[in-house]
């Protein structure tokens, strides 16, 4: 969990601003960009490019019930509705179109990482201490970047919660790490796509219920052995790099939550 930068703050209040003064404020999104990345035009369905990919990687925890969005630089109907959950979330117009409101509140929430407003990358690489990224079955850049995609799935979810603190206590794992803790052999944790979580307002049966609209296709939870003290979330139905096939598992049966 991360404060908030002035930064934010200061977008927060452009963005709040009436009228003829929204215009002003949203009409050239780099005005409001930060080190990590500026959108130059608005984005409907039938655009590609990489300017739809980092899209994507930002809205990937809005892909709704059981569903996901791909990363693969195209503006599909999953985008386009993922887009418009993620307006109706905060307060957009929700039109399932990204144009300057929509890049102005991305902004305000991305640090100039591109980590997203209530986690790091510290966080996420704690699952013996921080080592790097490096140690796992991918090269550490790779590693690193499905890192950042799970992170924005992470602040979907903490959003679907009440925008209430959500705690990782255990991320990405090199495999000397995994064996350490008894992880499975090829456990999502050693890709990046993986953390496990925890609240303090939010009953676990609540973060595994909510995590299924949020883009995770790996959830375990309460009922499931050795996870009645956190919830487990991943992206392995995403994960072309592992021995597991691309599908979802989602077992928390205290919760209610199953495949």
């Amino acid at each position: 969990m991360r404060v908030n930068t002035l930064k934010r703050v200061a977008v927060a209040f452009a963005l709040a601003l009436p009228g003829a003064a929204i215009a002003t404020v949203v009409a050239a999104p780099a005005a409001h960009a930060d080190g990590c990345y500026t959108w130059n035009r608005t984005l409907t369905q039938g655009r590609s490019g990489n300017d739809v990919r980092q899209l994507q990687i930002r809205i990937a925890g809005w892909a709704g019930y059981r569903d996901i969005v791909e990363n693969d630089g195209r503006y599909g109907p999953k985008t386009a509705a993922a887009v418009k959950r993620f307006q109706q979330a905060y307060g957009l117009r929700a039109d399932g179109i990204a144009g300057p409101q929509t890049f102005g509140k991305l902004y305000q929430l991305q640090d100039n990482d591109c980590t997203p407003a209530h986690f790091s990358y510290s966080e996420l690489d704690n699952g013996c201490g921080e080592s790097g990224w490096s140690g796992g079955p991918l090269s550490a850049s790779q590693t690193k970047q499905n890192a950042l995609r799970t992170m924005w799935k992470l602040e979907a979810l903490r959003k679907s919660l009440g925008d209430k603190p959500l705690y990782v206590s255990s991320g990405f794992r090199s495999r000397a790490c995994n064996n350490q803790v008894g992880g499975a052999s090829d456990s999502q944790h050693l890709y990046g796509n993986a953390a496990d979580v925890v609240s303090r307002t939010s009953s676990l049966c609540q973060v595994a219920r909510n995590a299924r609209n949020n883009g995770f296709s790996g959830i375990y939870g309460p009922g499931y052995p050795d996870h009645d003290d956190h919830v487990h979330v991943d992206s392995r139905r995403e994960n072309n790099n592992d021995r597991s096939s691309n599908t979802t598992s989602w077992s928390a049966p205290d919760c209610g939550v199953g495949n």
